[in-house]
């Protein structure tokens, strides 16, 4: 409309410009008076007035075509910076105990189709009567929004886990955002770290057991991780096969157990050693037994308490990377997986992998044998908010208390 106006105010501006260029001849020339004067002016003015006529009509015609032109466009101030939505405006975080129903339609006498449990995040597709509509994971349906927070973005980030994933071989962890710096420790591929800091360009600020430090952006893949809805089918199928692995690890302890007590049996019929003689055979006796390897008890037992008392064996010994043995060495995953196998337990050689084995317990419920996973690192607990674990290369296998010394990502339990 602003412009329509100035175009108006042009074409007055014209015309006037355009009479007034022939009034101007006019009065170059002498007068006798005002009456001789005006009617100079109005006797030449007759001269162009069809010319301004036409150019009126034309200005005005044009200014009639700009003003359909402005309104068919939307109006656009200048300098004024576009209004853009917050990735988490849609974005609905349950805040309950436990969980809240999903279901079918808009109403509690609707199907249940899933659960929304605590701190679980959801897209809001829609509002009715007290009610969103959801989608979370492989669940849509129906939450009363008494049970949700929607739109709070410091909610949403608290709630969802930025993780980065790392994708080489063997990744340095730095104590510092540059090459230059020293290594604070080792990360093997597909290792999920949780990220602390994004604000150093090409580097990112993770979490390992020893410490916070820094890798470079171009070998890890990072992500954003929430908890999402669980459908029935869903709740069925984990349930289903939690039940089948406790089963299946109680047999397999039973098993081993079995195989320990007839190998310690066989070992009970052999016949001591025979005492040396002489002394200095003694002497030598003496200084091969203060030279020989610790012995360690076998498992006995078939349940988390077993595991822990096994495990502690091996207090003191070293870590080291990508070891898997209790006496020479190894490291966090490796001990935890050597422990296991001693009790016919297979686990894979992967702190992050580890976070599915078994099944979740919460930290609360804590029992002795349960794996504690951290960010890059895995221990287990022993009782008396205490884990044993493959800490790092200079302290080795030890005791750590309290067991939440780092932030514990999830609690897994095999028996």
């Amino acid at each position: 409309m602003r412009k329509n106006v100035t175009r108006v105010t042009a074409c007055v501006l014209t015309g006037i410009i355009t009479i007034g260029t022939g009034t101007m001849a006019v009065q170059a020339a002498p007068t006798a008076g005002v009456t001789s004067y005006t009617s100079n002016i109005m006797t030449s003015s007759a001269l162009p007035t069809a010319g301004v006529s036409l150019a009126l009509s034309q200005c005005m015609k044009q200014s009639e075509e700009s003003a359909v032109l402005a309104t068919a466009q939307p109006a656009v101030e200048e300098n004024e910076a576009p209004v853009v939505a917050s990735e988490y405006a849609d974005i609905a975080v349950a805040q309950v105990d436990n969980y809240v129903n999903v279901r079918s339609g808009a109403s509690e006498d609707s199907d249940v189709v899933g659960k929304l449990y605590d701190n679980s995040a959801a897209t809001v597709e829609g509002e009715e009567n007290g009610w969103y509509k959801i989608s979370s994971g492989n669940v849509e349906g129906y939450v009363k929004t008494e049970f949700v927070v929607v739109g709070d973005e410091a909610l949403a980030k608290s709630v969802g886990k930025r993780v980065a994933t790392v994708n080489t071989e063997t990744l340095k962890v730095r104590t510092e955002a540059s090459t230059d710096s020293q290594v604070l420790g080792l990360v093997p591929d597909q290792e999920e770290l949780s990220v602390i800091d994004e604000s150093n360009d090409g580097w990112v600020a993770v979490s390992i057991e020893e410490g916070t430090g820094y890798v470079s952006s171009d070998y890890v893949n990072l992500s954003t991780e929430y908890t999402y809805a669980e459908s029935k089918e869903e709740e069925e199928a984990r349930l289903a096969k939690e039940e089948a692995e406790r089963q299946a690890a109680a047999e397999a302890a039973a098993a081993a157990q079995a195989a320990q007590e007839a190998a310690a049996k066989k070992n009970s019929t052999k016949s001591s050693t025979s005492t040396a003689t002489s002394s200095s055979s003694s002497a030598a006796t003496e200084s091969s037994s203060a030279s020989s390897s610790q012995s360690y008890s076998a498992p006995s037992g078939s349940n988390g308490q077993a595991v822990a008392n096994y495990a502690g064996q091996f207090v003191g010994n070293p870590y080291v990377y990508g070891g898997t043995s209790l006496t020479n060495g190894a490291d966090c995953s490796g001990f935890v997986m050597a422990v296991y196998a001693q009790f016919g337990i297979s686990l894979p050689h992967s702190s992050s992998a580890m976070r599915s084995c078994g099944y979740e317990v919460s930290v609360s419920d804590m029992q002795p044998g349960d794996i504690v996973c951290y960010s890059g690192h895995v221990a287990i607990y022993v009782g008396n908010n205490t884990i044993v674990h493959a800490a790092t290369s200079s302290t080795g296998i030890k005791y750590t208390s309290p067991a939440n010394y780092n932030p514990i990502i999830t609690v897994r339990r095999i028996f």
